[in-house]
């Protein structure tokens, strides 16, 4: 972006990266909720604020945010680095020039700002050309779908395990305590003779599609995988007790029993 913009502002804005949650606008933190209120203007992915999952949710719980001016960025969902980074650097073109005009403004992400996010890039780059940005956390969609399941996800000293696409599932269900499965989407069909498999060796299989969202569907087991799952699901599975004990006694570890 220009010096010259940059130097008839004396005073530059800061950038806030804002997680919405998983779905429910009731998930949305307090902060969030604050910071959106007081920004000049609002960033969110999308051809437009119709289409953008992540506004959906924070006009939800914002309905005020419909007022403020809206940039939608487009980020192809493709893995041609050379077509992503492009599309990243004229996102922060985008941002930078609001920053210079002394602008706050918020970058709209669903799920936690932190976790698998296309607005890091965004952040980093606008960090690297000496901006201010801070990142406000959201409600990652494992957590709410365990909630929604009525479970936990670790306890004790259980271990917790991200597997971010098919070829970690193999290896990943192999390891202690409880795992996430996410990304997987119409991938699902590569792994499900593997989880079909966990569950009688003593693993629960949990589908969440579309958490806190319509058209929210949760069901329990392997067999609920079709290879068919939407873009937001992701698998929860998780030890059983009788699992554990027996990886505790293997080990020569003490469970933990309350």
């Amino acid at each position: 972006m220009t010096d010259k913009i940059r130097q008839e502002k004396s005073e530059e804005g800061i950038l806030y990266g804002i997680g919405v949650g998983p779905g429910d606008p009731e998930l949305m933190t307090i902060k969030a909720l604050r910071i959106l209120k007081e920004c000049d203007v609002v960033f969110t992915p999308g051809k437009s604020r119709m289409e953008s999952t992540a506004y959906g949710i924070a006009v939800q719980a914002l309905p005020e945010l419909e007022e403020k001016e809206c940039v939608c960025v487009e980020i192809p969902m493709v893995h041609d680095r050379k077509q992503l980074k492009q599309a990243y650097d004229q996102a922060a073109d985008l941002v930078e020039e609001r920053l210079c005009r002394g602008q706050k403004a918020a970058f709209l992400n669903l799920g936690d700002v932190t976790l698998y996010t296309t607005y890091l890039h965004v952040h980093r780059r606008i960090q690297k050309r000496g901006f201010q940005a801070e990142l406000i956390n959201g409600i990652p969609s494992f957590c709410a779908a365990a909630a929604a399941f009525g479970t936990g996800l670790a306890e004790g000293h259980e271990q917790f395990h991200i597997l971010a696409k098919p070829g970690q599932v193999e290896a990943g269900l192999a390891l202690s305590g409880t795992k996430v499965i996410m990304k997987s989407s119409r991938q699902s069909s590569q792994f499900r003779q593997q989880l079909e498999t966990a569950e009688p060796e003593g693993q629960e299989v949990f589908l969440a599609e579309n958490c806190g969202m319509p058209g929210q569907r949760l069901q329990k087991g392997a067999g609920a995988v079709t290879g068919q799952e939407g873009y937001y699901s992701l698998i929860l599975v998780k030890e059983k007790k009788k699992l554990q004990e027996n990886r505790a006694e293997r080990n020569g570890v003490q469970t933990d029993e309350a």
